[in-house]
C-alpha cells in the first residue's frame, strides 16, 4: 500500500481514520494547535484503518507540543502538519 496525504476534516477525533481525506495536491499547513494533515499508507480515500500506533502517538505528541512530527531526529520525514483554525 502506498503513502499518500490526508487531509483531517477538523471535527472528531483526530487518530481515527475516518476524519481524513485524501489529497491530491499540495498542503500548505505547517504550524498551529489543530491538526491539519497527516502522512500514512491507505487507499484511494481514506488512510489506513486504523492508523498506525506510531501515527496515532505522532498525532497525540503534534497536539501537546503544537510541533510537527517526528520532532526527532532533526531532519526526519514529517508524518503530521499543523494550522491555525
Amino acid at each position: 500500500m502506498a503513502k499518500s496525504w490526508y487531509v483531517f476534516m477538523g471535527s472528531g477525533d483526530p487518530t481515527l481514520f475516518s476524519n481524513y481525506m485524501k489529497i491530491t495536491v499540495k498542503h500548505s499547513c505547517l504550524c498551529g494547535n489543530h491538526i491539519c494533515a497527516i502522512y500514512s499508507e491507505g487507499d484511494d480515500k481514506q488512510p489506513e484503518n486504523p492508523l498506525s500506533p506510531q501515527l496515532q502517538e505522532y498525532i497525540k505528541k503534534a497536539m501537546i507540543t503544537g510541533q510537527l512530527q517526528p520532532d526527532y531526529p532533526l531532519g526526519a520525514k514529517k508524518y503530521v502538519y499543523l494550522r491555525y483554525k
